[in-house]
């Protein structure tokens, strides 16, 4: 987590906090075929997650510092909270059901996307658990706004920053400060669009500050956590309003945030994804335009169904360069020998001793072949295909 001088800090952030509530640690059964953190935490959905230790995820989420392990059969969690909090209220379980949308069959729709598109089949073996967040909107909405020509590590520290500037702080874990995310209020004071700007946000300051004000002022309260009730349309026309909101930011707040799991995010990247797998042709204009934008969205939700969306952020997560080497094949080297015959010829003279005579000897030698096994994807493959079968059936 970076640091600010305290100068730079509002003074609501820098109050100080007494020792905190610190609860065991606690386990949710839930498969890796049904999550795998270490893929959805840092796949470009949410930007504030952290390696707190081996193995070990931590963020401060919903007033508390919350951290994560996980096995192959269970998600573990710790929670920290400020002292005010108390330990008979944690519900720390319920927040991780609603977050990592835990009720639905993640592993049912890998089959059914494995059984109508062989792209898909082939790459979702390597990328199993992958789950769409079910975050907060006004997060949601900022992130995004960030990520206009950015990349994830810069994101993230956009975010960090944010926080450590204008939210409430919770707490400290390991020597690292934990601030939760500021909510829209605390964007609005005169100001703000400058010290983002020194934050190093550029262009992307007057777009949040504005957002901000939108959204204190000029809607109702609770306005985007509503947009959770009307259908995907008319939640994509709302965000649209937003400064900063363009089509493809409004898709991941809808997909991300407000239980719209046809809505398809486009961008460049996805867009060679439909190039190269989904026979889209190559266009001559350097963005994207409106018509190939709901095209490809078009595509993949009659291609996927309802929950395209979900399918989607499967293959866009297996393009990203972080995970690239889940798509090198392991292999292990077996040995299988082949009996090649060869023909070996001898001269040598007749008995009479005239002339020669030409004798064929047959010789069997032994000649080694390498046989490559993808051990990874065999056994999982295998088993992808079998539940693909008994839906079928």
């Amino acid at each position: 987590m970076c640091s600010l001088n305290d100068r730079d800090r509002d003074a609501t952030t820098m109050a100080p906090v007494q020792a905190a509530i610190k609860s065991e640690w606690r386990k949710l059964p839930v498969p890796l075929g049904e999550l795998c953190i270490s893929t959805v935490l840092r796949c470009g959905q949410s930007f504030r997650w952290k390696l707190s230790g081996p193995d070990e995820w931590s963020c401060a989420l919903k007033g508390r510092i919350l951290s994560l392990r996980q096995d192959s059969s269970a998600l573990h969690y710790r929670s920290i909270f400020p002292s005010h909090v108390s330990a008979g209220e944690d519900d720390t379980a319920e927040l991780l059901r609603d977050y990592f949308n835990l009720s639905i069959d993640l592993t049912g729709l890998y089959a059914t996307w494995s059984s109508r598109d062989a792209n898909f089949s082939k790459k979702a073996p390597a990328f199993a658990g992958v789950r769409i967040l079910r975050q907060d909107p006004w997060e949601n909405v900022v992130s995004f706004i960030c990520s206009s020509n950015n990349n994830i590590a810069r994101i993230s520290q956009m975010v960090a920053n944010l926080c450590l500037t204008w939210g409430p702080r919770l707490g400290e874990l390991e020597g690292t400060v934990y601030h939760d995310f500021p909510q829209p209020q605390a964007l609005v004071a005169s100001g703000v669009e400058q010290k983002l700007r020194g934050l190093g946000f550029g262009y992307r300051a007057k777009y949040i500050a504005a957002a901000a004000k939108m959204v204190v002022e000029d809607r109702p309260e609770g306005w985007l956590m509503g947009l959770r009730e009307v259908g995907y349309r008319e939640a994509h026309e709302a965000l649209l309003q937003l400064p900063g909101v363009g089509p493809k930011v409004a898709d991941c707040v809808c997909l991300m945030s407000l239980d719209k799991t046809g809505a398809v995010p486009v961008d460049t990247h996805v867009l060679q994804i439909a190039q190269r797998d989904y026979g889209f042709g190559k266009t001559k204009n350097k963005t994207l335009t409106k018509a190939t934008y709901d095209a490809i969205g078009e595509h993949f939700r009659k291609l996927w169904g309802d929950e395209a969306g979900w399918a989607h952020s499967v293959l866009f997560t297996a393009d990203l360069r972080a995970f690239s080497e889940r798509l090198v094949v392991k292999t292990e080297e077996t040995t299988e020998t082949e009996t090649v015959s060869t023909k070996k010829k001898r001269v040598r003279k007749e008995a009479n001793g005239e002339g020669p005579e030409v004798v064929e000897e047959k010789k069997n030698k032994v000649k080694k072949v390498k046989v490559e096994v993808d051990l990874d994807r065999l056994e999982v493959a295998t088993t992808l295909a079998e539940r693909v079968k008994r839906r079928r059936r």
